[in-house]
């Protein structure tokens, strides 16, 4: 079996949790999943299996929305609440003050990943560590935060809607707007609604996958990833070339494309420079 399933993760589920019993479900060891969510978050999680698996190196990339809960006047060494509460304070922040700190959340900004993370330094995992009480210096990373709406706010707790870049920790985001306001926060709950194209309304619920009798009718084509290049179909000839792994001449602009053969199988993202196709990474049965 070969394709992408996009899977609704449940909470209490690790992403790795989710590919071993998916590997049971589609019958191979070859899975993998496009962006680890912790396991108290919920929602969409890209699940390669097969061939597919060569394509998770392009979703590495990939933006992601989320909704999240943050609770304001809450501090935890996780940064959420699963951890060990530090500090509890008073909330007094007015609708106004909140909407306000938002604004310089927006855009590219600096963020301390948390100690909490599978990061590793010097080969070994912040996580790890910080279940051993030790904490290690980590050097701010440039993300950017291409959305950031509160969409509902009761004084205590806001509902927030975020697309971000790759390596956002909306837990630390949580954290940061509550150190702005003065009074501290943590993340409460969160939901990925969206990772690259995929949405929540494709997403199909772990349970409902562990259960079906034909588990192969959710994968959906990897070429389904690339859908914002232009597709082109081969002549006989110019399969057989890509097949062995050569390049050959085109008459297409410049740029990257999906390319299909004549029975609309799908071989391989390439890109043309200068009239010629070649290979960025094939996807057929050899």
């Amino acid at each position: 079996m070969n394709g992408i399933v996009i899977v609704d993760k449940p909470a209490g589920w690790t992403s790795q949790d989710v590919t071993a019993k998916l590997r049971g479900v589609f019958g191979t060891r070859r899975i993998g999943h496009g962006g680890t969510l912790d396991p108290m978050a919920t929602g969409v999680l890209p699940v390669f299996v097969g061939r597919a698996t060569r394509g998770m190196e392009f979703f590495e990339h990939a933006e992601k929305a989320y909704e999240a809960t943050l609770r304001l006047g809450t501090t935890t060494d996780t940064e959420d609440v699963t951890g060990e509460i530090l500090q509890k304070q008073a909330v007094s922040v007015t609708r106004e003050q909140f909407f306000s700190a938002l604004d310089a959340f927006r855009g590219e900004i600096q963020q301390i990943p948390p100690m909490y993370s599978a990061l590793k330094v010097n080969g070994q995992k912040l996580c790890d560590l910080a279940r051993k009480g030790k904490e290690v210096e980590r050097k701010p990373r440039t993300i950017t935060i291409h959305k950031l709406e509160c969409l509902d706010f009761s004084g205590e707790t806001a509902k927030l809607s975020i697309h971000c870049s790759k390596g956002t920790y909306i837990r630390t985001l949580c954290k940061d707007i509550g150190a702005a306001l003065g009074c501290g926060g943590c993340m409460e709950s969160l939901r990925r609604v969206q990772a690259g194209s995929y949405t929540i309304q494709e997403a199909i619920p772990l349970a409902q996958l562990i259960e079906a009798e034909m588990p192969e009718t959710y994968l959906r084509g990897v070429d389904t990833m690339f859908t914002q290049h232009p597709s082109v179909t081969l002549t006989e000839k110019q399969e057989l070339r890509c097949r062995n792994g050569n390049s050959f001449s085109v008459s297409l602009s410049d740029g990257t494309y999906r390319v299909y053969s004549q029975s609309g199988e799908f071989l391989m993202l390439a890109k043309v420079d200068s009239g010629v196709m070649s290979t960025i990474k094939s996807f057929f049965e050899v």
